[in-house]
């Protein structure tokens, strides 16, 4: 195996393992499987949507906050999204 690549999986394996500190997620949609139907969930810049009706008529629900808790700290923090929101305005 060429060395250089050895080097990069060494490195990989160290990105993933701090993957807390060195991943964060900007935008991304996923698909849910909910009890009775699929929901398309979505996140960009620190905003969730999801397809399902709870979502539309009450705000976060329990696809989003599955979501919330499966990428826990790889999500940026909220003081930093409203940093960038006011950035961007």
């Amino acid at each position: 195996m060429d060395s250089s690549l050895i080097g990069k999986i060494e490195k990989a394996k160290r990105y993933a393992t701090e993957a807390d500190r060195r991943v964060a997620f900007n935008q991304f949609t996923v698909t849910v499987q909910g009890d009775n139907n699929s929901y398309a969930v979505s996140f960009d810049h620190g905003r969730w949507a999801c397809a399902c009706h709870y979502f539309q008529t009450h705000g976060p629900c329990s696809h989003t906050m599955a979501m919330e808790r499966i990428l826990g700290a790889m999500l940026p923090p909220a003081s930093e999204v409203a940093a960038d929101a006011r950035r961007a305005a």
